[in-house]
């Protein structure tokens, strides 16, 4: 039986992903109506540029004002996809106060004020959804916080970012340097013209938090994601990669330590071989690899951005929070019942792959060895090239926690000996 009255939702943002849900709602209205239970009504939308031509939408359901909107009261659903911090975070809470479930696609926000959003969505027994916030319409949050919710998962590992994973596979695939390929990122619309959030990590810091959050039973801020962008990634880095049968991606990687005791999380470049699955996702993908006790390894792929993939996921919610609203019920809010500690970066144990300019004469190779050994960091293979008194020394070590390999570094750095440290990066994936 459909229920006749429509769920009344309202739209905050008509950019490119909300134009799409707009257009969606439109163009499938039935099915819709047919998957939820009921009409499904877009009551109001709330944009910056009221004079802006949007096609498929009426101009009465146009207004500025989106608080007056979240206010109304008759409303069922609130969508938000205007990002940022506020005018978002104030709406979203002001929608729960006047009777409205929520959902978002704000990284952002929910990486910052996750906790007191699902907060105030308990208090006003209301839903908060968000699958739109970290991997485009890779369907993800909801099988950590449902399918596996009787798993226990133990890492996620993935790329989340499709600008910087363009970047890279060019770099890697063409020769390219960094800026080459940030040019061409930009020229096709993959990268912002300030692409500082992409390259730079913060936007796959935030999504790293909302995924070790999930995961884990645990809340993660993006204040405890440790995080390191690409912008340094340079084609020699590529070769030596390919020297080692790996290929370099900028990861988000979430993970329980060894004794089950804490997580951590971080967001940086690492070389993974080429026989790991996420080596071959290409162009602007996104592929999320989990590992956990009883389901073993698992990945999620696809398009993790742009209008249409992003609307998808913001409709998906918007199905199971209708479902839901003619239900009586909710669904599954925060659960933080582990409250784990984050650990520090320097206690995040992996290998790494160093790369030094040094003096090409008799005994450098064993200075850098005694400063390895006396810091505790084990030597997996080296390999040496000299010319002209110059010469690179590439080191790839056993694993070794992040402050070991820090305090070798620093101490690489004061031998006469070693010219400069050309790179370091981490080793992932094996």
């Amino acid at each position: 039986m459909m229920r006749t009255r429509p769920l009344k939702v309202a739209l905050l943002g008509c950019g490119v992903v909300g134009s799409e849900v707009a257009r969606i709602m439109t163009t499938h209205a039935d099915d819709l109506a047919a998957r939820v239970g009921a009409p499904v009504e877009l009551a109001g939308v709330a944009v910056r540029r009221p004079d802006k031509v949007r096609e498929g939408i009426d101009p009465a359901l146009i207004t500025t004002d989106a608080t007056a909107l979240v206010k109304r009261g008759d409303l069922d659903i609130v969508v938000e996809v205007i990002g940022g911090i506020e005018p978002a975070r104030t709406l979203i809470t002001t929608a729960f106060e006047h009777g409205a479930s929520v959902v978002s696609a704000n990284k952002a926000l929910l990486a910052q004020d996750g906790a007191a959003l699902h907060a105030a969505a308990e208090e006003h027994g209301k839903d908060l959804y968000y699958e739109a916030a970290v991997a485009g319409a890779i369907p993800l949050i909801r099988p950590l916080r449902e399918s596996l919710a009787g798993d226990k998962v133990n890492r996620v590992l993935g790329i989340v970012n499709g600008t910087t994973n363009f970047i890279l596979d060019k770099m890697d695939s063409t020769g390219a340097g960094y800026q080459e390929a940030l040019d061409e990122a930009t020229a096709l619309g993959y990268a912002e013209a300030d692409p500082t959030a992409d390259v730079e990590g913060f936007d796959a810091a935030a999504k790293a938090a909302i995924l070790a959050g999930i995961a884990f039973h645990t809340r993660v801020r993006l204040d405890d994601v440790h995080r390191e962008g690409m912008t340094e990634v340079t084609a020699a880095d590529f070769a030596s990669a390919r020297e080692m049968g790996c290929t370099i991606k900028l990861l988000a990687i979430c993970e329980r330590a060894e004794d089950g005791a804490s997580v951590t999380a971080r967001v940086h470049p690492a070389m993974i071989p080429l026989s790991h699955p996420l080596a071959s996702v290409r162009s602007a993908y996104n592929a999320v690899f989990v590992e956990s006790d009883a389901s073993g390894q698992l990945m999620f792929y696809g398009p993790g951005a742009g209008g249409s993939p992003t609307a998808s996921a913001v409709l998906g919610d918007l199905v199971a929070v209708g479902r839901n609203r003619l239900g009586g019920t909710t669904g599954p809010g925060e659960s933080a019942y582990a409250a784990l500690p984050v650990s520090p970066m320097g206690e995040v144990v992996t290998r790494y792959h160093i790369s030094l300019d040094v003096a090409d004469k008799p005994g450098v190779l064993a200075q850098v060895a005694t400063v390895f050994a006396e810091h505790g960091v084990s030597i997996d293979t080296v390999r040496q090239q000299g010319k002209d008194g110059e010469a690179s020394l590439v080191v790839v070590t056993h694993r070794a926690s992040d402050a070991a390999l820090g305090g070798t570094v620093e101490a690489l750095r004061k031998l006469d000996t070693v010219r400069g440290v050309a790179s370091i990066m981490r080793v992932e994936g094996e």
